[in-house]
């Protein structure tokens, strides 16, 4: 058990079933309020859980030990994170949470293309035909019809 503990794709599917429910949470929570206004409750929450995992864990360290380039990328990060957070409870708030969370999923997508372009990785003719498959299957999941 300590093996998989340690295995990335172990921690990659708990964050995908706990994604799955803050869809479906999220779509019940915000049935009557104003979505901005939820993603602001919801990160007081985040933000608590956070705090309290880092100082159960003994994992908190002085701010100052952290390099100006590491705070940029973690403030842009988290910039881009609640942009995310907005777009996604506002989605969320007009239309069907199975067909919101698959457009929403299409980040995967974009997160290989952005890596390749931007990190140097790269990804094999079946990585991109993966690629493919996902952003094909997000948007049949999310079509209407």
């Amino acid at each position: 058990m300590k093996n998989v503990m340690l295995s990335w794709t172990f921690w990659a599917l708990l964050s995908a079933a706990f994604a799955a429910l803050t869809a479906v949470f999220a779509k019940i929570g915000i049935e009557n309020v104003n979505s901005d206004f939820a993603t602001f409750i919801r990160t007081i929450f985040i933000l608590m859980t956070a705090a309290l995992i880092v100082v159960a864990t003994g994992n908190w360290q002085q701010p100052t030990t952290v390099s100006a380039k590491t705070w940029i990328f973690l403030v842009l990060s988290g910039l881009a994170t609640g942009a995310s957070w907005i777009c996604y409870f506002r989605a969320l708030k007009i239309g069907d949470a199975a067909r919101v969370a698959p457009i929403d999923k299409l980040s995967v997508v974009f997160v290989a293309v952005f890596a390749v372009l931007f990190l140097g990785e790269k990804l094999s003719v079946l990585n991109w035909l993966g690629i493919i498959l996902i952003a094909t299957g997000a948007v049949l999941v999310a079509y209407s019809g």
